[in-house]
């Protein structure tokens, strides 16, 4: 890992996830999440504060040790235990069927197989669990999938991982799960990383 992608690019991810356009979708996910939750990609821990009362504990799966730091913080006095992991959305060390809400925040735009996080994400779900998504990716206008499908190899580059062309809702669905209530539209500019999903994934 080069000095750009250890200490200035999470800085910088950081400052773009604090946008407060983005603050909708965080309250709407913590209002709906309930019990042991597991957040995936928790970055700087900026859902933390949205949590409310039926939470009763977080655990934070997070590969890069910088955003692990600043969960940290973000975690002091949190109303919850909150426990934080440095592992990858692949491969959980969580027990099977023990987790009731999983929470992904513009998270699945990045880990290499979104496929293989889904299905660790089925496994890891008690009977009855959700999935509770807010997401960028393929937008439904051609002009832009356009630029997105040729800007992304760019993008990818300098945004840490990040893809902007990913069928979010179609991943998760192939993934086994039947997704609901789902929200769509741009949230700001540049079209090509502003369309967004969130939704209820419920395993089938």
């Amino acid at each position: 890992m080069g000095w750009y992608a250890r200490y200035v690019l999470p800085k910088l991810l950081a400052s773009a996830m604090r946008q407060k356009d983005l603050v909708p979708f965080r309250s709407r996910i913590g209002r709906a999440a309930t019990g042991r939750v597991l957040e995936l990609g928790i970055g700087p821990a900026l859902n933390l504060p949205f949590y409310g009362p039926d939470v009763t504990a977080v655990i934070g799966i997070e590969p890069s040790r910088a955003f692990l730091d600043m969960a940290a913080e973000g975690a002091r006095g949190a109303a919850f235990p909150c426990r934080l992991l440095a592992a990858r959305g692949d491969a959980l060390p969580i027990d099977s069927g023990s987790i009731d809400t999983v929470v992904t925040t513009w998270t699945l735009c990045t880990v290499p197989d979104a496929a293989a996080v889904l299905a660790e994400v089925r496994r890891v779900l008690r009977p009855g669990g959700k999935l509770l998504f807010a997401e960028h990716g393929r937008s439904p206008e051609p002009s832009v999938r356009r630029w997105q499908d040729r800007l992304n190899p760019v993008w990818l580059h300098l945004a840490g991982g990040c893809n902007i062309n990913r069928p979010m809702p179609a991943l998760i669905e192939q993934a086994g799960f039947s997704v609901s209530d789902l929200s769509t539209g741009y949230v700001g500019r540049p079209k090509v990383a502003t369309f967004m999903f969130s939704g209820v994934g419920t395993p089938r």
